[in-house]
């Protein structure tokens, strides 16, 4: 359990590193707009980081082929990267830089569109008294 409590701090630590390279070191023109890293992955041994990487677009199309150009620009800047996470984090071995595009919006979007196809009514009744109860609440 303790491994699990120090990969997960390792990898939220290097999301925030990552975080502030986007804000203030890395210049490339692929990586600017909405590019955020929303999580990161350490595996066991702390040889790989998989790192998340999600932009906020609306088009289904376009996002994909900007995830590509933002997943290809940060390929190109891992050694920077690499660099700032050694420097910064006081580790033996820098944990090789995996990027990958996230899908949670994507998918979350999927199964809002499954459940809306599924015709079921909301019971406005409950959202009523859920408002009730915090009007109550407040006085």
């Amino acid at each position: 359990m303790r491994k699990d409590y120090r990969q997960g701090r390792l990898g939220e630590e290097i999301r925030k590193i990552i975080s502030e390279l986007l804000l203030r070191e890395i210049k490339d023109p692929r990586l600017s707009g909405f590019v955020s890293i929303s999580g990161v992955e350490v595996t066991s041994d702390g040889s790989y980081a998989t790192v998340y990487v999600s932009t906020l677009l609306n088009s289904d199309e376009k996002s994909d082929e900007e995830l590509a150009n933002v997943i290809t620009a940060f390929k190109s800047a891992k050694g920077l990267i690499k660099k700032e996470i050694g420097r910064q984090i006081k580790i033996k071995h820098v944990p090789d830089l995996i990027f990958k595009p996230d899908n949670s919006m994507k998918y979350g979007r999927h199964i809002t569109d499954i459940i809306d196809s599924l015709g079921i009514k909301r019971d406005d009744s409950e959202d009523a008294e859920t408002a009730e109860v915090e009007n109550n609440e407040e006085e």
